[in-house]
């Protein structure tokens, strides 16, 4: 599990102003808020001429994503563009285009000569007619250098029962859901109007990756995954409450197309270090299953909501950053009767797409109040990241609508 060498690193803390957590972060780092009370901003993107875009997952004033300017460079965003009349998480730019996602498509905006959206009220339909059954529905998404688009769809299940969620319903087999969910399906980001039948499955047995983002060391994908819920709910005789709260891990993957990672019929025990047949499926907490589904890199503790992922690229950081990922974590809300945990951001070391070392939490804070037991008493809730053409690392909050400018410093 985790190992915070706290020796290394002196945290400091940022008092930013009444209505905002105090944010926690290493020695030598500085946190700004550059806004709020935008709504429940998920995903976030930044242009190279320092524009921030934020996809809301809830309209505001009838309007799903915002643009924030900083037209005269003084760190102040003063100008704010509002567009897309539909919620989603998925945000990401491409060359001259940005892409985003509704729970159900992918559309892109192209920006002119001066980074403008040209038609904002007329989106291009790039991919249509996903799966989307309200559990699970927000499409991640993701772009290659080569333009392929990575969309994550979702399992609308907890673990592919004949009856979701229902104690003593049994597992389907094979699963259904895989056929058009649970997984990731790859797309071409130049071309119209693409559906199921255009794309490829490019991975499967992946319940729900709301964070994912390429790896350009190695030219790899890379995922974080929400792992399943009520082990100890639906069965008090093979799991106790601790361990319904610490399993199953959430996971990070690194998958090639092809790729399964065993959802809905193992899970990763971080404690045994292995993929562990679902009881739904016959097994007793002991159980091995699906041998050749791949293996996480990275086990986390159980519930914590991996949310967003993001491999730093920067020079701005100290080298130890470099090719790293930062993965934004939401928070749990079903690890009763243990406090909920998560609503932090975390960092794993990185060379040549493996760990080099064990995670440590990189910012901390965001839910104002020390640990919580219902996450709607958290201040703030991570939830998307991006790095700015400096080298700044930005993060998005759902809970008020915040977004955070993280910079380093040596001096």
């Amino acid at each position: 599990m985790r190992k915070i060498i706290v020796s290394l690193i002196s945290l400091i803390t940022l008092q930013a102003s009444a209505q905002q957590a105090d944010i926690q972060l290493p020695k030598g780092f500085a946190i700004t808020n550059i806004t709020k009370d935008k709504g429940r901003v998920r995903h976030i993107a930044v242009h190279s001429n320092g524009d921030v875009y934020l996809k809301l997952e809830n309209l505001r004033y009838g309007k799903g994503i915002l643009r924030l300017r900083d037209a005269d460079k003084d760190g102040v965003y003063e100008d704010t563009l509002a567009f897309g009349n539909y919620i989603g998480t998925g945000i990401a730019l491409h060359k001259n285009y940005l892409y985003a996602s509704s729970n159900s498509a992918v559309f892109r905006y192209q920006l002119d000569a001066a980074n403008n959206i040209v038609n904002p009220d007329q989106p291009e339909r790039v991919v249509y007619g996903l799966v989307d059954r309200r559990q699970h529905a927000s499409k991640s998404i993701a772009i290659d250098p080569k333009g392929n688009l990575y969309v994550n769809i979702g399992a609308p299940s907890n673990v592919c029962q004949e009856r979701d969620r229902m104690q003593g319903s049994k597992g389907m087999m094979p699963c259904p859901i895989l056929d058009s969910a649970g997984g990731i399906w790859k797309f071409r980001a130049d071309k119209l109007e693409q559906s199921y039948a255009e794309g490829v499955r490019y991975a499967t047995g992946l319940r729900n990756v709301v964070g994912l983002d390429w790896n350009t060391e190695v030219n790899e994908l890379f995922v974080t995954v929400h792992g399943r819920d009520m082990l100890y709910q639906h069965f008090p005789e093979l799991y106790d409450a601790k361990a319904g709260a610490e399993l199953p891990a959430e996971t990070f993957y690194m998958v090639k197309q092809g790729d399964n990672a065993g959802w809905p019929y193992v899970y990763w025990d971080p404690f045994q270090n292995k993929k562990i047949l679902s009881p739904e499926y016959g097994g007793d907490g002991k159980k091995e299953g699906a041998p050749d589904a791949i293996k996480p890199l990275v086990g986390f503790p159980g519930h914590l909501a991996p949310n967003a992922l993001l491999f730093y690229t920067g020079n701005q950081f100290p080298e130890k950053y470099r090719n790293g990922a930062f993965i934004a974590f939401h928070g749990s809300w079903n690890r009763n009767p243990q406090v909920q945990e998560g609503f932090y951001v975390v960092f794993v070391p990185m060379k040549n797409g493996q760990p080099t070392g064990d995670w440590e939490i990189f910012a901390d804070g965001f839910t104002g109040k020390g640990k919580v037991s219902n996450p709607r008493d958290a201040m703030h809730r991570p939830c998307g990241l991006a790095m700015g053409p400096d080298g700044s690392l930005y993060v998005s909050d759902d809970a008020k609508g915040y977004v955070w400018k993280i910079s380093y410093s040596a001096k």
